[in-house]
């Protein structure tokens, strides 16, 4: 029997969490026997919250032994949960196991805990420019889910529940898997490459959140400090950051980097302007962190994109 450690933290969606375990519970059920046994590990002593605000008690992640498969779910504030004490429990765990996979703000994880050196690797795609950015030696991809040796990373919930039917066909066999996506009434699923479908960038309805827009589309070549744009409009940070997600799913750094990536396509796409000074017209220092940032958010090289006009 396979023992699987699932590491989860504060403010982890449960449908992602979920993605990860039930395919598992599914393939026990189908196969009649015990495949797999799983520990739900948390960072600390403490017990974490969900987004749903389910509560979790501890399990501290220290504390538990070798495992078959690591899985790592997070959520939001992977920062924070990057401590020095969770990336060596990490490194621990991976360093035995023959499977690591990790689901949404999870490969962020694996990233912090250098777990992802020289390796393909996808995440939530809110997340792919700024994870291309702080990971450089990390080939990010845009892509439902991504396989790199026995290491897999998906970007959220449903591209997890493809991941997991795909570790289970490697793992015990085509025909258990085939089971229990049935058991899940879930079609066949589109491949790991599919690009992740991502809502481009929209013109907020709140008058408060248009003026962000505006003052944001008007410094693209200089981007303003988020701490500034909540400051001219009278808001807190946390305020900003909670309006512009509860209006349009996202914070406004990634709304910023939306703006301005989409700015760096039209150019591309619509003027002979060399790489460089498009990188420049669109706030970014280097070519290179251009390049790193919009493939993330495309898919494609700007030298790719240009050439396919």
């Amino acid at each position: 029997m396979r023992h699987v450690v699932i590491l989860t933290f504060d403010s982890t969606n449960m449908l992602s969490l979920s993605a990860a375990i039930d395919p598992l519970r599914a393939a026990n059920r189908q196969a009649g026997r015990a495949l797999f046994h799983w520990d739900i590990a948390t960072p600390t002593t403490a017990p974490i919250t969900l987004t749903s605000g389910i509560e979790l008690p501890p399990n501290p992640v220290s504390r538990l032994g070798p495992c078959d498969v690591l899985i790592v779910v997070a959520g939001f504030d992977l920062e924070l949960h990057a401590t020095p004490a969770t990336c060596a429990s990490l490194r621990r765990l991976a360093e035995h196991a023959r499977w690591v996979l990790a689901v949404d703000g999870g490969p962020w994880m694996l990233a912090a805990a250098d777990l992802l050196h020289q390796k393909t690797a996808t995440t939530h795609w809110e997340d792919l420019e700024v994870f291309a950015d702080r990971f450089p030696d990390v080939s990010v991809v845009n892509a439902r889910y991504a396989m790199s040796g026995t290491t897999l990373t998906s970007g959220g919930a449903a591209p997890a529940l493809d991941m997991m039917l795909q570790f289970l066909a490697w793992e015990i066999g085509d025909q258990v898997a085939t089971k229990v996506a049935g058991s899940f009434i879930h079609a066949a699923h589109p491949s790991a490459q599919s690009p992740q479908v991502r809502q481009p960038p929209q013109v907020p309805n709140n008058p408060l959140l248009h003026k962000a827009h505006e003052m944001m589309e008007q410094n693209l070549e200089d981007p303003l400090p988020i701490p500034s744009v909540a400051a001219r409009l009278g808001l807190s940070i946390r305020a900003l950051q909670l309006r512009f997600q509860t209006a349009i799913g996202m914070s406004p750094k990634h709304y910023y980097l939306h703006l301005r990536l989409s700015e760096a396509e039209r150019l591309l796409r619509d003027t002979q302007m060399p790489l460089r000074q498009v990188a420049l017209r669109t706030g970014f220092a280097t070519q290179p962190q251009f390049s790193r940032a919009f493939k993330a958010q495309t898919g494609h090289t700007p030298s790719q994109m240009r050439s396919s006009r």
